[in-house]
């Protein structure tokens, strides 16, 4: 069965750091691309970034300066460091490995 399990959110103030974490089951993560999106309150699901299993990297541009995806191939696991936060990366972030998706964690940034 696959799971993939997000956690490391929070309640945050601005300027302050986060680091989400995407644990991966089993051998889906093997060899494949991993991407982290986040959905607002009433707004539609966004993509973040993403990092293939060469570590090649790419953001979308709410991200570029702020944020870094990285992954463990070891421990099946890809993170998201989340710097310089603001209110409006405020929303729940979830992890996803082609079709898979996980139960997503909430991030909080305080004004």
């Amino acid at each position: 069965q696959v799971q993939l399990v997000e956690s490391g959110g929070g309640l945050v103030q601005a300027g302050g750091s986060l680091r989400l974490s995407c644990a991966a089951s089993g051998s889906i993560f093997s060899g494949r691309t991993m991407g982290w999106y986040r959905q607002a309150p009433g707004k539609q699901r966004m993509f973040i970034a993403l990092i293939n299993s060469e570590g090649i990297t790419h953001y979308a541009d709410v991200g570029k300066g702020r944020f870094t995806i990285s992954r463990d191939n070891a421990n099946n696991t890809v993170y998201l460091q989340m710097n310089s936060l603001k209110p409006e990366d405020t929303a729940v972030y979830y992890c996803s490995i082609g079709v898979y998706w996980g139960q997503g964690t909430q991030v909080t940034v305080s004004s």
